[in-house]
């Protein structure tokens, strides 16, 4: 995942902004990590720079 992308996603759950947190980055690509939305608290993983997105009763 690209970190520009970031300005675009969005919560699913509550649509507020989300936090990242990175654990593996390689050149301008998130890895590894995780989105928390800022307002009700969900994860959402990044795994091989793919944002899983999807409502937690849906993954």
């Amino acid at each position: 995942m690209r970190k520009d992308l970031l300005d675009i996603l969005c919560c699913p759950v509550c649509k507020k902004e989300l936090e990242l947190n990175v654990v593996e980055e390689k050149e301008d690509k998130i890895i590894t990590g995780t989105l928390t939305c800022t307002e009700c608290g969900e994860k959402y993983p990044i795994e091989e720079e793919i944002p899983n997105m999807l409502p937690p009763d849906l993954r």
